[in-house]
């Protein structure tokens, strides 16, 4: 990349508008702005989940695995929110895709199959994956608004709908590898 920021504040977005990198100015809540910005909270929210399986894994070796799979996803994220923010900037590839779905089936095959609804909690490492998960939805769904008035690259949308897959299985795999029960839902009553 060939800028840097060599000043942080601007004050161009004082009036409620922000600069795309194609050179339009947007409304900070333009559909396209919160896609990016819903994809910053993910990586950022991804970026705690990481630090805290690295202080981890010392104590549970088999964490080490999820970071290394987990690890490019903030890159990819990245480049996601250029991709966002440039319309003609294309980054993401089907590879990345797949990558994901390898990873996902690869855990899911130590896990075995689902048979209740699982809530997310059990450990905090646990209860992180599952919220970078519904981020990861979040993020999706933005997107999705966003590419019924600006159609967006099929590969952004799929690797997000992937990586929220991804996250759902590595909470399980966490709580598997930290030897701790699965949270299971449990029905409300029936009414009397």
């Amino acid at each position: 990349m060939g800028n840097r920021l060599s000043k942080i504040y601007t004050r161009t977005g004082d009036s409620g508008e922000t600069g795309l990198a194609d050179g339009r100015r947007v409304p900070k809540d333009h559909p396209r702005v919160e896609a990016m910005g819903e994809i910053d909270t993910l990586n950022s929210q991804l970026g705690l989940l990481l630090a805290e399986l690295d202080e981890a894994q010392d104590q549970w070796p088999g964490l080490t695995e999820l970071i290394e799979v987990l690890q490019p996803c903030q890159h990819r994220l990245f480049d996601l929110g250029g991709e966002l923010a440039m319309p003609e900037y294309q980054a993401l590839n089907e590879a990345e895709v797949a990558r994901l779905e390898t990873a996902i089936d690869r855990w899911n095959e130590e896990l075995g199959p689902l048979k209740d609804f699982i809530m997310p909690g059990g450990s905090r490492l646990i209860a992180l994956a599952h919220l970078c998960r519904s981020l990861a939805r979040t993020s999706e769904r933005r997107c999705q608004q966003l590419n019924v008035s600006e159609p967006l690259r099929s590969v952004g949308l799929a690797y997000l709908n992937r990586l929220s897959d991804l996250f759902f299985v590595a909470a399980r795999l966490i709580a598997r590898r930290q030897g701790r029960a699965e949270i299971l839902w449990q029905a409300a009553p029936a009414p009397v």
